[in-house]
């Protein structure tokens, strides 16, 4: 890094190669309060739930992926060695996002979209990817809606029940068993169910880092935590607010829609790079990092997305993107330099949060000791995967933080139609 970038980044307090090691700390006593039934920034949501001791097999279920705009729905049949076969996909549109609907429109509507799954298994694994207490039943407690789900009276309800009793209402001849879930159980389930060929881990983790992020393990029993069995434990690792905040981030948190809320989600996932990207370039432009012509250029953009930002890190001189157009017309090979740097120590800052959550992970669920059988992490989102060098630093710390610091051992993964199939696995638990 070159001095102008470092002195710049150092002057709104944006940490430049971070240490991880007290990031990894402050997670983890955020964490063990959270266990304890004392205030903390993560929720640490109990599921009462676990990954099954063996493969699904001659099994059928009903699978529910609801969240953000829209509803998806399938049938998946596992065969008797275990395969999954997906069947009967539809996506349609989240209810409640046109007009505001009564708790009987909201579950009529769903009744409605799962019209051509109608008594094709009376097991559901409904993923439903809005704040919610798990029930030891495996319902789900609405704890609220984004903005964009216009449904108040479905706050507060047991979705699960709900939903049930609207089947059988719209003409389902069988008992549904719905088990409720977040996007984070089902990568978690999705990586125990499908493991490769020879290969056996210790314990799971379920990660996502998209638009979003969110981490769910396996918590063992532990006897500091009353009446805590070995259970998967979401996080809400994005709601984290002990981590150092730069300038940009105080100036993008005050923009956005709610402000001193999932602070950590806001330095890390997809939805937020661009835009604190944004508030690093512009100040950068104003404060004389780059020459007049071309600060000038970059003071124009109204707004930065992580695909704009993404595309300059990967192709510098290309002229596709706004950043690389603006460039090729009037940036000088140093404005060339500082730009990538500083939209760099950006997605590097990314990639060592996302380090330490998943370190956290690990270490709290006692497990990674021996080699052969590492902790599964199972990885869900276009942000880890996609974003430039994310998915390879995060690998490059993790093997610095736990293999060899501490003699945890790991495997990342990934799982085409992950949700989908953990999904699925969580239909069949308990019933």
């Amino acid at each position: 890094m070159n001095n102008a970038v470092a002195a710049f980044l150092g002057k709104h307090n944006f940490p430049v190669h971070m240490d991880v090691n007290p990031v990894i700390d402050a997670l983890l006593f955020d964490m063990h309060e959270g266990l304890s039934g004392r205030p903390a920034a993560q929720d640490m949501i109990r599921t009462f739930c676990n990954p099954p001791a063996k493969r699904a097999a001659g099994e059928s279920v009903i699978v529910i992926d609801a969240g953000g705009t829209n509803f998806r729905s399938c049938l998946v049949t596992f065969d008797q060695q275990g395969k999954a076969v997906i069947d009967f996909m539809e996506k349609t549109r989240m209810p409640g996002i046109e007009r505001e609907l009564s708790r009987r429109e909201f579950f009529d509507q769903f009744a409605e979209n799962l019209e051509h799954l109608k008594d094709k298994s009376a097991n559901i694994g409904f993923c439903f990817s809005y704040p919610m207490t798990i029930t030891e039943d495996g319902d789900g407690i609405l704890l609220g809606f984004s903005k964009e789900i216009k449904a108040p009276e479905v706050v507060g309800c047991h979705v699960g029940k709900e939903l049930a009793q609207t089947l059988a209402a719209h003409g389902w001849q069988k008992k549904v068993h719905i088990s409720m879930l977040n996007d984070t159980v089902a990568a978690l389930l999705a990586g125990a169910a499908c493991p490769d060929e020879g290969n056996r881990y210790s314990s799971y983790i379920g990660f996502i880092l998209g638009t979003g992020m969110n981490g769910a393990y396996i918590q063992p029993a532990d006897s500091r935590y009353k009446g805590l069995k070995e259970q998967i434990i979401v996080c809400e690792n994005g709601k984290f607010d002990k981590a150092q905040r730069s300038d940009f981030d105080v100036a993008y948190d005050r923009k956005s829609v709610k402000p001193g809320s999932s602070l950590l989600e806001k330095m890390c996932s997809g939805a937020y790079l661009g835009p604190v990207s944004y508030e690093v370039i512009h100040t950068a432009a104003e404060e004389g990092l780059f020459s007049r012509k071309f600060a000038e250029s970059l003071l124009a953009i109204n707004s930065l997305t992580l695909i704009e930002m993404d595309a300059f890190l990967h192709a510098p001189f290309g002229t596709g993107s706004i950043l690389g157009a603006k460039a090729a017309e009037s940036a000088t090979m140093e404005d060339y330099d500082t730009l990538h740097q500083l939209l760099d120590a950006v997605v590097e800052r990314s990639a060592r949060f996302t380090a330490a959550l998943l370190s956290a992970c690990v270490i709290k669920s006692g497990r990674g000791t021996n080699a052969a059988e590492p902790v599964c992490i199972l990885c869900n989102g276009t942000t880890f995967f996609k974003t430039y060098k994310i998915r390879s630093r995060v690998e490059g710390y993790l093997d610095e933080l736990l293999v060899r610091q501490r003699g945890l051992f790991y495997e990342i993964i990934s799982r085409d139609n992950d949700i989908t199939l953990g999904a699925a696995i969580a239909g069949l638990i308990g019933k």
